[in-house]
Formats: structure tokens, C-alpha cells, sequence
């Protein structure tokens, strides 16, 4: 799938997300705008989208993904943490918006990385597009604003430091 990329200025969040009231949308880019602001060390902020996601595409292989956006802390070679806001369908058709912050995984299975913490909002009876987005948009301006370092994250999930593999 090819994914749309730009500044959340760029995104057509109305055709994305058509079943939107005005409002939602406006929520929307109100909370993408204060998680801009907390990247304040990263370069132009990047979007990405999906208009092929704009309505429940079936169940098929990987995430359908609408929406979102990953801000990766570099950390000059080292691990770095990876923290993630993303709207997508889960298998069984439901919108969901997730935020997660993550670093590599050095476990023994080796399956790359682990969410140090996560959550995830469904939208749907009671909770709107711009009402789930603003929670893990607000989430995620919190752990931005928290260190960006990886061995901070990996002690806060007491995973195994990096140099013992």
C-alpha cells in the first residue's frame, strides 16, 4: 500500500476520514498540530496516509492503516526510542487510533521491538474520531515531552540493556 506523505496541512483529512462531522476534523488537526509541536528536535514533521483506507478496505494481510505519524528519536548509532500515533482498522472493521512508544527488543526471540507503553482508543459509540485522536495525540505530546533517550524507556519497561545480548 502505498502511503501519502506531507505536513498535516496536506492531509485531506476530510476524504480520509468522510464520516467526520467538521468538528472531529478540526480536532483532528488541532491535536496533530500540538504533537508538531512538541517534535522539537526532529525535522519537518511527516504525516502519512492512506485514501485507499478511507473506508474499511477487508480483511487482508498487515494493518490497514488511515492515518498517522511516527517520530523517531535518532540517537547518533545507538537504539532509539520510536513513538507512534496511527488511526487504523482493526481485522474485525472497527476504527481504531493507537499511540505507542517503543525501542528495539533484545530478547532471545528477537522480534525488534517492544512497547515500552501503549494504548488504544476505538472510535464508535460515544467517542468520536477527533475525541480518540485528541487522547493518544495528548499521550503522545507527553511522552515526547518525557527523555528521548532509549535506555530511559528500556529501564522504564525493565528490558534487558542493550550491550547484554
Amino acid at each position: 500500500m502505498t502511503m501519502s506523505r506531507g505536513v498535516i496541512d496536506d492531509v485531506p483529512l476530510s476524504t480520509i476520514f468522510p464520516q467526520a462531522s467538521a468538528v472531529d476534523l478540526e480536532a483532528v488537526q488541532q491535536a496533530a498540530r500540538a504533537v508538531d509541536a512538541a517534535r522539537t528536535w526532529d525535522e519537518r514533521p511527516e504525516w502519512e496516509w492512506a485514501l485507499a483506507h478511507a473506508v474499511f478496505p477487508g480483511a487482508s494481510p498487515g494493518t490497514p492503516v488511515v492515518f498517522g505519524v511516527d517520530v523517531v528519536a535518532y540517537s547518533g548509532g545507538g537504539d532509539q526510542p520510536e513513538f507512534l500515533l496511527q488511526m487504523l482498522w482493526t481485522e474485525d472493521g472497527r476504527l481504531v487510533v493507537s499511540a505507542a512508544v517503543s525501542v528495539a527488543c533484545w530478547c532471545e526471540t528477537d522480534h525488534a521491538t517492544h512497547d515500552v507503553d501503549a494504548i488504544e482508543l476505538a472510535v464508535g459509540t460515544g467517542t468520536s474520531i477527533g475525541q480518540a485522536f485528541e487522547v493518544g495525540a495528548e499521550r503522545l505530546v507527553g511522552w515526547l515531552a518525557d527523555p528521548r533517550d532509549a535506555d530511559y524507556w528500556r529501564d522504564r519497561a525493565a528490558l534487558p540493556p542493550r550491550w547484554e545480548r
